[in-house]
């Protein structure tokens, strides 16, 4: 059922998306003003109470599909933006356009939309909410090709790669060096992953180094462990086919 939620974390894991954003290798909560959710990692939540629950397969979050095959997602951008920062989200927009059937379009009127913010950090929360909802890609530190899509797909309905049901097959775990209290954002779920293959290259992998107490790797590739992963600048052909068939573009 391509219309099941890929790759489902109930972790939430840490601001770097990956090591060329420069963001911080650490795990941040926020309890955000009454306008604002609350964040752990790079995901939003409504309340609490939704920290581990599946909350995209039980509302329903795939955005819908219109008569002319195209899924169109409203979208607003906050007036905050320079030029130069404009220009990275707008490009990360397009992007998608480029190689699927999504279309993210400049709201009118619709009443679902994305609202991309300039907030505390860059989260989103995973699938169509309903309503307005806040897409954070914070002006320090988030305005990076790789970032807009990594949030953008968690909008999408995506979750991170290191959580898949088959990630014992290429990633081992080094539990020892992971720091402490956030060894949860390791577990590994029962995933559906689309029958395309666990991808070191997917804009949606964390680094080696992520959440690392004593800077020695927390992950490393199996059964080469000298393999890059963790480090992409842009979405990469398994994130593009997951994508297709997630929307059955």
């Amino acid at each position: 059922n391509y219309f099941t939620i890929i790759t489902v974390c109930t972790v939430l894991i840490c601001l770097v998306e990956h090591l060329k954003s420069g963001l911080l290798n650490t795990l941040k909560v926020w309890m955000h003003t009454e306008d604002e959710p609350l964040v752990i990692d790079d995901i939003a939540y409504k309340n609490e109470n939704e920290r581990n629950a599946d909350q995209c397969t039980s509302r329903g979050c795939l955005w819908p599909k219109s008569a002319d095959g195209k899924v169109y997602i409203p979208y607003m951008i906050a007036n905050h933006y320079t030029s130069r920062e404009l220009s990275v989200i707008e490009r990360g927009l397009q992007s998608f356009s480029d190689v699927s059937c999504i279309r993210f379009t400049r709201r009118s009127s619709e009443r679902d939309y994305l609202s991309i913010q300039s907030h505390n950090g860059c989260y989103s929360y995973v699938g169509r909410l309903g309503y307005s909802q806040t897409l954070s890609l914070d002006q320090a530190g988030c305005i990076y090709h790789s970032t807009v899509q990594h949030e953008l797909l968690h909008a999408l309905g995506f979750n991170h790669e290191q959580c898949r049901s088959d990630r014992d097959q290429y990633i081992r775990i080094l539990w020892e060096n992971i720091q402490s209290g956030l060894a949860y954002a390791f577990d590994k779920l029962d995933t559906l992953n689309l029958n395309t293959p666990y991808d070191y290259n997917s804009v949606m992998q964390y680094h080696r180094y992520a959440f690392s107490a004593n800077n020695q790797p927390t992950m490393v590739p199996i059964p080469d462990s000298s393999v890059s992963f963790g480090t992409a600048t842009e979405m990469s052909m398994n994130d593009i086919t997951r994508l297709n068939r997630l929307y059955n573009c």
